[in-house]
């Protein structure tokens, strides 16, 4: 006969208490809630990405997240995460105050959210052989998602046939927790976050994914987030570890006991009082010197310095455009590229680069580098053509990545230099909306 599991409620019930309090101090002032907030996004952000190899600090993430500006040195892939991510958490912040229900409609948008766009990583097959797979967002995964762990050995998730009744499954059991009476949401949102992480419904994410789904259930009955502290990955991983063997308290004792932490700040900011932490001012100062060595980095925009950039940066995105554009080319009858500096228009690529290096002046506004791409060889989908392009605007102070004639991809003082992943990332990027745009096609015929 099974034994029923006996959990230690200290922390359960230390924080129930605490939200009893919190509650009698409501309602908390709209400039007081915005700065909670705005502390717990920041922290959630950080340390949730963090947790899963983000390389951004903290003082990054926040410049980033507040001030838009990007970590020199720091791949591309790490901002996107980043902005992904809070995306995600501004999401659920709105809909929370709403009757928004949780389900897999829900969780699927979540997703999508978070990881912005599908991407290929590096894999293993069931067999433990190296491989590549393709993350879709907003969709259950189609290979297997097993990880190998310390010792070796293969630690298998759900497979992708049992996912979607796994995971309609979970919705069930969820409904009838919380439509059942006296129900205790801390207990919920950490068994849904432990029941999710279990299946692994997604190709990649799920961990952010589930995390963020058991602060919505928090939420949803008025508990602050709970932010696990990359201080205690450890811990984290090994409670959940410790639940895959059946043994549960130790990883609802250190949500719960997070929860307290956060239940703790939140009623010092309701009562006006300060929500630093002990390492708050390290985190603050970590952020001055990322601005500092941002300032050392501004530099005005000169010949010399339009030479620099050309040189180091330009030309090397252009080279690495080409070259991925490149190929695309059997799939249409006619390309062309075409390499771009305000009114001058070059489609050879060694004459191109050094005539708009003699041409650039101060009054030099953008190089640009687009394919053009003519008549769809395989009719049966369609007669279409499509335009790829990216351009480098210059402004007084700072130039501005765009794709396509879209929003801002990246943006830099004149004293920064493109890196080799941030050019790899953009290129990448745009030879995937190429992809995307030929898929779409095929799939509407």
């Amino acid at each position: 006969m099974h034994k029923k599991q006996i959990y230690n409620m200290g922390p359960i019930e230390t924080a129930i208490k605490l939200k009893e309090e919190l509650d009698s101090l409501r309602p908390i002032s709209t400039e007081q809630e915005l700065k909670i907030m705005q502390k717990f996004r920041l922290d959630w952000n950080y340390h949730s990405n963090n947790l899963e190899g983000n390389s951004l600090t903290y003082g990054e993430t926040k410049a980033l997240i507040l001030f838009g500006l990007t970590a020199q040195g720091k791949p591309l892939k790490d901002h996107i995460e980043i902005e992904g991510h809070n995306e995600a958490i501004e999401w659920i912040i709105d809909v929370v105050k709403g009757e928004y229900p949780l389900n897999e409609t829900f969780i699927r948008e979540l997703h999508k959210l978070i990881l912005k766009e599908s991407y290929s990583v590096d894999a293993i097959t069931p067999d433990g052989l190296p491989t590549r797979k393709k993350i879709e967002i907003g969709r259950y995964k189609t290979q297997p998602n097993h990880v190998l762990t310390n010792t070796g050995e293969i630690f298998r998730f759900a497979s992708p046939e049992e996912t979607p009744a796994l995971m309609h499954d979970l919705m069930n059991w969820y409904n009838e927790k919380i439509n059942s009476v006296n129900f205790n949401a801390i207990l919920i949102a950490v068994e849904f976050h432990y029941k999710f992480i279990r299946i692994h419904p997604f190709d990649d994410g799920n961990g952010r994914t589930a995390r963020i789904l058991m602060n919505f259930i928090l939420m949803q009955n008025n508990f602050p987030p709970v932010i696990i502290k990359t201080e205690e990955k450890r811990k984290y991983f090994s409670a959940l570890r410790q639940a895959d063997s059946g043994i549960l308290e130790p990883f609802i004792n250190l949500i719960a006991e997070n929860l307290v932490r956060s239940l703790e700040i939140m009623i010092r900011g309701a009562k006006g009082e300060s929500i630093e932490e002990s390492d708050d001012f390290d985190k603050e100062l970590a952020l001055l010197e990322l601005k500092l060595n941002r300032t050392d980095q501004k530099a005005e925009k000169s010949i010399e310095v339009l030479h620099s950039l050309y040189d180091t940066s330009v030309v090397p995105l252009i080279t690495k455009f080409i070259e991925g554009g490149k190929k695309f080319e059997n799939f249409y009858i006619k390309n062309q590229y075409f390499i771009t500096s305000n009114d001058f228009a070059a489609t050879n690529f060694d004459s191109a680069v050094p005539t708009i290096k003699n041409r650039i002046t101060i009054n030099t506004t953008e190089f640009r580098m687009s394919y053009s791409y003519n008549t769809f060889i395989h009719s049966q989908y369609g007669n279409f053509n499509f335009r790829s392009q990216i351009q480098l605007l210059l402004g007084p102070n700072t130039f501005i990545l765009k794709s396509n004639g879209n929003t801002a991809i990246l943006e830099k003082n004149y004293g920064e230099q493109l890196s080799k992943n941030e050019i790899d990332e953009i290129v990448k990027q745009e030879l995937k909306r190429h992809k995307d745009f030929i898929e779409s096609k095929m799939q509407s015929k």
